[in-house]
This record gives structure tokens, sequence and C-alpha cells, in this order.
């Protein structure tokens, strides 16, 4: 059997290649632990001079977490696994953000919720023209993590809380604009970034390489985004949309209508958090956590799982039906500290 992530040191540069194309690179958790094992041993190997991530494959970088696994240990009420894949995930994108050396990485296709935290937090994140970027966590009974809740509440305006309750798959252009990605080099052209970056070891040869990208729509939504997402609760976000007969609205409410009231309204309360107070990677891991911890045995997570990729019914009974019926309270116990089990970045 193929190895799952390929770790090599090539040139001047760490190469990690994730090489499940026929599972759209779906990041196992041995992937993690073997990530998190190479930029521990180049962080202080002066032959690597930066790192670079990309994935076999044209169809996707990554399309997110492998999740199967702990649906059926959160079905046996083994709810400790789950929550040590996330400290261990966690940890791993927080490594990803504040590591020493520049970290590039080659965004083809879907990536999606894990494939997120293995590449948007790097320093120089490169899209083209198929990469299709989003943070679809709540229709898994989720909420944006790996770090992408940062990522959201620093977009431009009240735009994260528009692609995360509608799980809108952004271009290239759009990824940039709301600051999941750098810039865009058309995709014939990555073989020959690579060569350069290996050769170089110098990450500022990618600039040579860089395009204009198709042109994005996020940009001229902007203002209609603002007026209708900066609400305080999903409810009223959910009333300001439905109240909108224009099609923009009607296509958002739809979506909204697919994911779970329970994760929506956290990852409002979630990002209004960190723009409040410290909007870093680890306040966002700190907090996301928190959710995760509880999500299996008091969240919809599980039913996620089994109406998406278990019985692929589509048809979640989550535990709130309507956009309007989650009560306050349990929205603010599921982010509540955890004292004693609260994210320890150090452990392993």
């Amino acid at each position: 059997m193929a190895e799952e992530v390929l770790i090599r040191k090539q040139g001047r540069i760490g190469r990690i290649t994730l090489n499940r194309p026929k599972a759209l690179n779906a990041l196992s958790y041995p992937m993690c632990l073997a990530i998190e094992s190479a930029l521990d041993a180049w962080r202080n190997d002066d032959q690597v001079a930066l790192v670079l991530i990309d994935a076999a494959g044209t169809r996707a970088f990554c399309a997110g977490g492998d999740i199967q696994e702990l649906y059926t240990h959160g079905r046996n009420r083994d709810f400790s696994h789950g929550q040590q894949f996330w400290r261990d995930e966690y940890r791993l994108n927080a490594k990803i953000a504040e590591f020493p050396k520049p970290y590039v990485a080659l965004m083809q296709g879907f990536t999606m919720g894990g494939g997120v935290g293995i590449s948007c937090h790097g320093t120089h994140r490169i899209v083209g023209e198929s990469s299709r970027i989003a943070m679809p966590e709540c229709g898994i009974g989720l909420v944006p993590d790996v770090g992408g809740s940062l990522l959201l509440a620093r977009a431009p305006g009240h735009l994260g809380e528009y692609l995360a309750l509608t799980a809108t798959r952004m271009t290239a252009d759009d990824a940039i604009y709301a600051g999941f990605a750098d810039c865009y080099v058309p995709e014939l052209k990555w073989p020959t970034v690579i060569d350069a970056l290996t050769e170089s070891g110098d990450a500022s040869v990618i600039t040579n390489f860089s395009a204009t990208p198709p042109p994005g729509r996020l940009g001229d939504l902007q203002g209609w985004i603002d007026g209708h997402f900066s609400a305080a609760t999903l409810a009223e976000i959910a009333r300001s949309v439905q109240d909108d007969a224009d099609q923009r609205a009607q296509e958002a409410f739809e979506a909204m209508q697919r994911n779970s009231p329970l994760s929506m309204a956290v990852t409002v309360q979630l990002l209004q958090r960190l723009r409040a107070g410290t909007c870093d990677i680890r306040t966002a891991l700190d907090l996301e956590f928190r959710y995760t911890f509880r999500a299996q045995e008091h969240a919809d997570f599980l039913e996620g799982i089994r109406a998406a990729i278990i019985d692929k019914d589509r048809k979640p009974r989550w535990r709130h039906r309507a956009l309007d019926a989650v009560p306050p309270g349990e929205v603010s116990a599921l982010l509540a500290p955890l004292g004693d089990k609260r994210l320890n970045l150090k452990e392993r």
C-alpha cells in the first residue's frame, strides 16, 4: 500500500506530499502525526530553508479530515479518541502558523476543513485555476476548526459569517480576497515553481510566477454580505436573509437550512469572541477545542457524519430544527472553559 504522505528533503526544501488522491487526500490521524514529526525535525535543520506542502492528483489538495473513524469511536461512546485526535491536529495547526521558516502550500482543487488547517496558516499560500476553498463544518455538526475560525474572523467585514454559514466555495481570487491565500499561479507553472524553490530555498521566487487570477465575486458582494451577516445571532441573520427576496439571499438561506442550527449558532458566537478579544491562532484553537471536545456527546457531530458519510441519506436529524430555536445557554455551554481538560499545545 502506498504511503499516505511522502516526506523527504529535496534540495533546499523539506517537502511534504499528501498521497491519497483517490480519497481526495483526506487527512488521517497518522498523516497529522507524520507531518508534525517532519516539522519538528526541520525546524532547526540548516539544510532545510523552507517547507513545501503539496498533494498528489488534480482533484484536491485535501478535502478535509478522515472522520469516519471518529464516528465509529463516538458511536461506541469512546469520546476520548476524537478528543485526542483534535488535540494533536490543533497542535499541528499551531506549529504551522508559528513555524520559523517559510511554509509554502500549493492548493489545487478542493481544500476544505482539515486541509485548510495544514495549508492556509502558511506564509506563502498558492492557488490556481482549479482551487476551491471552503469551511463546510457546520454541515456535519462541527464548527469551523483547525484554526479556520481565525481566518474567518480576520476576513473583511462579516465575510467570515457568510462563508461559515453557507459553506461557500471560494475560487482563487475569492480566497485571496478573504485572506485564505496569497497569490495565484497558473497550475501549469507549479512544477517550475517547485524546481525554483528546490534549487534556491528562497520563497521570494514565487513572485516571478504569480499572475492575476480570474475575477471572483466576494468583493462585489461585500456590502450585501455585511448588510445581512453582521447581526448578533444566528436567528437574526436567518431572519434578515429570509426576508430578502433577492436570489442571493434565497440561495444563502437554502444553504443555511442544510446545516446544523446548533453549529451555526456557536460559530457566530465564536467569530464574535475572536474579534472582540485576542484574535490569534492559539486563542482560536482553544475556543474551537471547547466545542469539538464536547461535539460527539453534546452536539450534532455524530448525526452529521451519519447523514453525510455513513448512511449518505443527506437527511440529518439535528437537535434543533429551526434556525431561531437554539437556546443561547446551550451555545454558551459548548464554548465554556474546559478547566484541566483545556487544550495544551505543548502535549504530545
